[in-house]
């Protein structure tokens, strides 16, 4: 399983329930890392999307434990019912995006994290995990510097060297 996300410097991910950076590139590049995967997220995550509607071309797992069945997206209720749906896919293909509270329930199951490394201060309010500080995630690969958005940011991949099993 792997998380993507964009951090600013301070690795800040959101403010307001929106991300803090309008990107370009970083959003090509995470259409590219998953389109015609399955991406999973929280509620608060698709409510953010236009419209609520889930994103396009990717098999949508919301964790919303209030949430009624919808038929654009899966919708679980806990996270037993969330692991039980994620073990009918290939982990290889399953990508969590958010919001926080999600991103640090799920990062010590997941793999690999793709991070798009902004060099600003988004003024953010919630925070991803700091990987750099973490022992048992290592940066394996960063991109060259990319303006994107009048912003200068890095594409980065971290693996979890002991990754947990649902």
């Amino acid at each position: 399983m792997k998380t993507i996300v964009a951090v600013d410097e301070k690795w800040g991910i959101g403010k307001n329930n929106d991300l803090l950076f309008h990107l370009p590139e970083d959003m090509r590049y995470f259409r590219e890392k998953t389109t015609g995967k399955i991406v999973v997220m929280g509620s608060n995550t698709l409510k953010s999307f236009p419209g609520g509607k889930p994103l396009k071309n990717r098999t949508n797992v919301v964790l919303w434990p209030d949430g009624d069945t919808r038929d654009d997206c899966i919708v679980v209720k806990s996270l037993k019912e969330l692991f039980e749906t994620l073990s009918r896919f290939d982990t290889d293909d399953v990508f969590i995006i958010g919001g926080a509270m999600f991103y640090k329930t799920m990062l010590p199951y997941c793999d690999t994290a793709y991070i798009t490394k902004v060099r600003a201060d988004g003024q953010a309010q919630v925070f991803f995990e700091n990987l750099d500080t973490l022992d048992n995630w290592n940066l394996i690969d960063e991109s060259d510097v990319v303006c994107d958005g009048g912003y200068e940011l890095t594409f980065c991949t971290y693996k979890n060297s002991s990754p947990e099993k649902f």
